[in-house]
């Protein structure tokens, strides 16, 4: 079960980036679980990865070796998160970096690994090992949909966008790919995401435009609260177009924006694929004093399991919004002052219910897919903007069988 559409367009090679994509059986018998992308030399990387304190094993090392030397390969594993696996964990993520390395004629410290899926669980390493040499043959610049396909869990549909620009008549792409369906509150980029352009662009530039386009998108959504061990996200720019961009190029503003806008779909598919989501959900801030008590309330809405199970009914309990924002902690809120508006209709007018609102319209527009909650504050300028689904019957299903 999923909201809207999923992929809508072609995924665009991206030159000086193959993929290659194999069955190891690392959980489950005849499932993608083991994709390996490969970054033309001299390709500039960078990433953002978790701040959960137990983050996981592979986390651990893809930072050792991205700081150490330049990256040529990322190793990914579905089935297994290698996260809470102490020591052993740690000697695993090194050795399934080595296995790869041996096989593609480059250091260790020039694979970065990365893993999804149960965490507590040692990886499967004779299998992984054993998958690789599958996936390396299997490389090739087309496989991004299979790619998407196989970094998947528990999503329901494989998640990926692409953007072409035209800048001093050499095309630039980039194109990505992300996974994701629960255990969503990303603290700084996804569960995991994969993003590569063919335009030059330092690290340093590359990293700063990551780091902020991970926090316009990736950092924007919620399905359940939770911040994965495992979260990572990275971008590569292989410079194989011919193009060089940096943020003195007058052509820069246009390359970000679309970097952004390919972050911010990729975001919006994992909770358009919440687990058992059947609503995608717009929550907007306005009028805030700044955006820090903007991104309170937004989430006090997102994340409220009262709100959630509402949203999935259709029910326009519109007190339970009025509770979440009381209990964001913003200072010295004043209630009389706030309005909040269902996909246009206005269900609270000064802090109480509007004078001209019926329950007829509330339920009206909370019947489609797709809903708005507008929340303005009338204490300032600041806006903020969150992406979140409801709760249904599924997501307890899905989260209370998941390792059965």
């Amino acid at each position: 079960m999923a909201v809207g559409k999923g992929i809508t367009s072609a995924l665009l090679p991206v030159a000086g980036v193959r993929i290659g994509v194999a069955e190891a059986g690392i959980r489950k018998a005849n499932r993608k679980d083991l994709v390996v992308f490969e970054l033309a030399e001299g390709s500039s990387v960078a990433a953002v990865f978790t701040t959960n304190a137990f983050c996981a094993a592979p986390v651990h090392v893809a930072r050792e070796h991205l700081a150490a030397a330049t990256c040529r390969y990322w190793l990914v594993n579905t089935g297994c998160a290698n996260a809470g696996t102490g020591e052993q964990g740690m000697v695993d993520a090194r050795q399934s970096c080595a296995s790869l390395a041996q096989l593609a004629s480059v250091p260790a410290s020039a694979v970065l690994p990365f893993s999804t899926g149960v965490i507590g669980e040692l990886l499967p390493m004779e299998r992984l090992t054993a998958g690789m040499p599958a996936a390396i043959a299997d490389l090739a610049a087309d496989h991004w949909l299979r790619a998407a396909e196989g970094i998947m869990t528990t999503d329901t549909r494989p998640k990926g966008a692409s953007r072409q620009l035209l800048i001093d008549g050499k095309a630039v792409t980039i194109t990505g790919i992300s996974k994701g369906a629960g255990m969503i509150k990303p603290n700084m980029a996804t569960m995991l995401g994969f993003a590569a352009t063919d335009a030059r662009v330092a690290q340093s530039d590359l990293q700063d435009l990551l780091s902020l386009v991970a926090d316009q998108s990736f950092n924007r959504i919620t399905v359940d609260g939770d911040t994965s061990t495992n979260d990572a996200c990275m971008l590569a720019a292989t410079g194989q177009s011919g193009c060089v961009l940096s943020p003195a190029s007058p052509h820069w503003p246009a390359f970000a924006q679309a970097v952004r806008e390919l972050f911010v779909e990729l975001a919006q598919a994992i909770v358009r694929d919440g687990e058992g989501a059947t609503k995608f959900v717009t929550v907007q801030i306005h009028g805030g004093g700044n955006s820090d008590e903007c991104l309170r309330a937004a989430y006090a809405i997102a994340e409220s399991p009262l709100v959630k199970t509402a949203l999935f009914a259709s029910d326009p309990n519109w007190g339970r919004l009025l509770a979440a924002i009381g209990r964001s902690g913003i200072p010295a809120l004043d209630t009389s002052r706030i309005d909040i508006f269902l996909n246009g209709v206005q269900i609270v007018e000064r802090g109480g219910r509007a004078a001209a609102y019926t329950e007829a319209q509330g339920q009206q527009a909370m019947a489609p897919e797709e809903i708005t909650i507008r929340v303005e504050l009338a204490r300032g300028e600041a806006s903020e903007t969150v992406w979140t689904c409801d709760f249904s019957h599924d997501y307890v299903t899905i989260n209370a069988e998941y390792r059965t």
